[in-house]
């Protein structure tokens, strides 16, 4: 893509992304708030995996900062944008929902407005496998209706989707939504349940398991995650031929504009996770069995047949495999010896 501009540059996802991207040859923008949400020391960690290439440079900056933002695009003149940078969480958007309107709506806004300003050549964004929300119809589909949101983050994330939409139809920009499922893997997110359940059970403590267990995810590894984005980040959207508007598919646009599912396209017990952690830890847990919590979904389910067809990629990492190099990752990480969990 030559330069990339890489929001959320500290998070997860992003600072793999911008890993990749950089060893291919990009030029990289990594751009972030670092807030607190969590562990700001981790954020630092992930960027100090980045700033020894010569084509990184970081810039910390909300995307809600208009003026910021409108200068940023001006300056560097991006021919791609991936932007990841997002307030994550659920649960966290029942707490604190004008968070979610400022990054996510607001934050977004201004992104799309500087990609119109400045014809930036391709937009990928991050969605969420949540906009699916009271859809009950497995595998979920890009091609079903998602008008049913559970919960705020869904929302904002059904909304992105409508907004870049917007841009690709009145102004042509090319713009790609990516669904995101359950994401997993080295450098993850702490408020997450992989590494809520390995700090918990390395230090004693009982781990909450919502639902009573039966919950299905399709968790998708890091890895997976980052392979799917670059690909589509390569494969520019043009106008589908046979949209109609007398039969409209929701996941593509007589505009430059495209969605897809990412996820591992195989649903997993939570107790079948639970025990692929056990097994990599060598350590039984202690669980407190919970009710669903608001906003949750009991289950989720990728059908990644568009993704394939047109990027010629499916996620395909086992989930065992992955949770045994999240434990290897987090044991040297946080100095974990095998003596102290065996």
């Amino acid at each position: 893509m030559g330069k990339v501009l890489v929001t959320g540059a500290a998070g997860f996802i992003g600072s793999q992304l911008a890993l990749r991207l950089l060893e291919r040859g990009d030029s990289v923008v990594g751009l972030d708030n670092l807030n607190n949400y969590y562990d700001v020391n981790l954020k630092l960690a992930r960027l100090a995996l980045l700033t020894g290439y010569p084509g990184f440079q970081f810039v910390k900056m909300d995307l809600a900062d208009r003026d910021g933002m409108a200068d940023l695009f001006q300056r560097e003149r991006f021919d791609g944008v991936v932007n990841l940078a997002a307030q994550a969480g659920v649960r966290y958007s029942l707490e604190n929902p004008m968070s979610y309107v400022d990054t996510n709506l607001v934050g977004f806004a201004n992104v799309l407005e500087g990609c119109r300003h400045t014809q930036v050549g391709h937009l990928v964004f991050a969605s969420s496998s949540s906009v699916y929300g009271a859809n009950e119809a497995m595998p979920f589909s890009v091609h079903q209706n998602v008008d049913h949101p559970l919960s705020l983050y869904a929302a904002s994330k059904k909304a992105n989707e409508l907004m870049a939409h917007t841009y690709a139809h009145l102004f042509r920009l090319p713009v790609t939504g990516l669904r995101f499922f359950t994401v997993y893997g080295p450098w993850g997110r702490p408020d997450m349940a992989l590494f809520l359940f390995t700090r918990a059970i390395l230090e004693g403590r009982p781990i909450d398991v919502f639902n009573h267990g039966q919950m299905r995810r399709d968790f998708t590894y890091v890895d997976d995650i980052v392979e799917g984005v670059i690909r589509v980040l390569d494969r520019i959207p043009v106008p589908d031929p046979m949209w109609s508007g007398m039969q409209p598919d929701p996941c593509s646009s007589s505009a430059p504009y495209r969605l897809y599912n990412i996820g591992n396209n195989q649903p997993v017990e939570l107790m079948e996770y639970i025990a692929a952690l056990e097994e990599a830890l060598g350590m039984p847990a202690r669980k407190n069995m919970l009710p669903m919590q608001p906003g949750d979904v009991p289950a989720t389910w990728a059908n990644v047949d568009d993704l394939m067809r047109d990027v010629d990629f499916c996620p395909a990492t086992p989930v065992r495999e992955g949770v045994r190099r999240f434990v290897a990752w987090y044991r040297e990480y946080y100095g974990v010896s095998c003596a102290a969990i065996s």
